[in-house]
């Protein structure tokens, strides 16, 4: 039996051992301090899993999720928190996890409701992963080209807090765990290159520790009225495919 999917996303509770087993395989490849025990609580604590595998089937790429509603700050939202998240370089040039990404976050859009606004709490200890937000999100923060107003940042601050308590140092914005994994030595480090993009660049500064496994909060707000160019097309594919919901 298939596990039960909405979209591209499984179940947390519907993965296999198997499926388990090259997950951490995959995590521990490409990261330092990566123990069984730490991946198994990460998962527990969320609800579902977006898988990537090449043609040959194997896995080259995951993230997990959690979803939970709560009072925020600014009024009662939805929150969405990734967990373990990880993409083999030799999927990099590839854009199926961001469309299945995007087509997951859009499903659990729609099962949260849209009585409340849905916003994305994303942890980032790599460039790449940081790259990300302006790719597909016009409005997010913490950005280079505008800071953030007030009520922005006290809303990160407070569900930054909500999910990862005395870890997350509001002063710096960065989250420093106990025991932080590290990219190993293929993906650490930042080209000097890629410091003319002042995206990367800001990142480097607001993250000096990136290196060492610290983690810069960012949020931003999961809407479709909130994404890019690039966004937009890769949601009109999603919308133009046969069955696809309106």
């Amino acid at each position: 039996m298939s596990p039960p999917r909405s979209g591209p996303l499984i179940a947390r509770e519907a993965l296999t051992a198997a499926q388990r087993q090259a997950m951490l395989a995959l995590m521990d490849r490409h990261f330092t301090n990566v123990s069984p025990s730490q991946f198994d609580a990460d998962l527990a604590e969320k609800q579902w899993v977006i898988l990537l595998h090449d043609a040959a089937g194997e896995l080259t790429g995951f993230t997990s999720l959690r979803l939970e509603t709560l009072e925020g700050p600014g009024g009662p939202c939805h929150l969405l928190s990734s967990g373990d998240t990880i993409i083999d370089p030799r999927a990099w040039g590839s854009t199926a996890l961001m469309r299945a990404w995007l087509e997951g976050v859009l499903a659990l859009r729609e099962r949260a409701g849209r009585d409340r606004p849905l916003y994305w709490l994303l942890l980032v200890s790599g460039y790449r992963t940081y790259r990300f937000l302006p790719l597909f999100w016009r409005d997010f923060h913490p950005r280079h080209d505008a800071e953030a107003p007030p009520a922005a940042r006290r809303r990160l601050a407070a569900l930054a807090r909500h999910r990862y308590g005395a870890a997350f140092d509001p002063a710096t914005g960065i989250v420093r765990f106990a025991r932080p994994q590290r990219l190993r030595d293929h993906l650490a480090g930042i080209p000097a290159a890629r410091l003319a993009d002042p995206h990367v660049a800001f990142f480097a500064r607001c993250n000096p520790g990136h290196a060492e496994g610290d983690e810069l909060a960012c949020l931003t707000e999961l809407d479709e009225h909130n994404l890019t160019r690039a966004g937009r097309r890769i949601l009109r594919a999603l919308s133009s495919r046969p069955g696809a919901a309106p």
